[in-house]
């Protein structure tokens, strides 16, 4: 074993350590709430969770907002919190995604000055050191409960955080292109068109996709706090105790979640030669990014030898 694995070990074995050692101190030693811990999840399911409330799903609500359609799926409660959360998630990342890409190419150091990339980044640092609840608490007490306070919360989060990652993708771009673009006597804003989307624009566009799956999570969450979408359903199920309810719409967002991820893959095989559809199934949707990766590159060397 070389010095470097052991070091690597070391550090490993300490980390785990020191985590424990926090761990136990944050329990003030007492582990008794475990104790019968999964025997009460267990209690918890079978009287509480399961089954689920699916006339949630599959029944018109009692007073749906706006709702002409005779099916009663199209009117249910779950298919319209939903459908608003993808709503909100949907312009929150296109907006956002907008917003990033111009602040972003103020932040990189390789595009501006100092004066510039630092007070931008000290922005980017803001808007994203408040979690989107946060931002969505104070959203709802400017503008008032309802999706738009979930709207502005998303897109001031997506923001902070595709900035962040857009201008440290700017930064790897090669200094050829850029500098034969000073030396054109390109504009900022042409540099960006020309030079900086065209080198990254793979790079952005999976960002883009990430972020949508994000917003769509953690819309379902912004609704516990008034700000619109299927969370709002969820808080007021939990709210009366109706956890069989809770279960149904937490089924949806998470067959929502797996359709949208499966979606992006399909959109990525379009602009990267990475990964091929034909060649993947559902299921490499469900499993680790490295295992799926050895299972691309398995079915390509097949692919190959044939």
């Amino acid at each position: 074993m070389s010095v470097k694995t052991n070091k690597v070990w070391i550090i490993s074995v300490s980390l785990i350590v020191l985590a424990v050692i926090i761990l136990n101190n944050l329990v003030r030693g007492d582990w008794g709430d475990l104790t019968g811990g999964f025997a009460n999840l267990i209690k918890f399911w079978n009287t509480e969770l399961w089954p689920p409330e699916w006339s949630l799903i599959f029944e018109a609500q009692s007073e749906p907002p706006n709702c002409k359609v005779d099916v009663g799926f199209f009117c249910s409660k779950a298919y319209t919190g939903m459908l608003e959360t993808l709503k909100m998630a949907f312009v929150a990342t296109i907006f956002g995604f907008i917003g990033a890409i111009m602040f972003s190419s103020f932040a990189a150091k390789n595009l501006v000055p100092k004066s510039v990339f630092i007070p931008t980044r000290i922005f980017l640092s803001l808007t994203r050191s408040l979690p989107s609840i946060i931002w969505a608490i104070i959203f709802v007490i400017v503008v008032g409960i309802g999706p738009l306070a979930g709207v502005l919360a998303m897109i001031l989060y997506t923001v902070g955080y595709l900035g962040k990652l857009q201008y440290e993708e700017i930064e790897g771009i090669n200094r050829e292109p850029l500098e034969a673009a000073r030396a054109m006597g390109l504009s900022h804003t042409e540099t960006v068109s020309k030079v900086v989307l065209p080198e990254s624009g793979n790079t952005f566009l999976s960002q883009l996709l990430f972020m949508f799956e994000y917003n769509v999570r953690h819309g379902t969450v912004l609704g516990l706090v008034g700000a619109g979408g299927i969370g709002l359903h969820i808080d007021r199920a939990m709210e009366l105790d109706q956890y069989n309810h809770v279960m149904t719409y937490l089924i949806v967002i998470f067959v929502v979640i797996v359709v949208i991820d499966f979606l992006s893959l399909f959109i990525r095989s379009f602009v990267t030669d990475e990964t091929e559809v034909g060649n993947s199934s559902i299921f490499t949707v469900l499993l680790p990014a490295n295992i799926s990766q050895k299972l691309y590159r398995k079915q390509k060397d097949q692919g190959k030898q044939s």
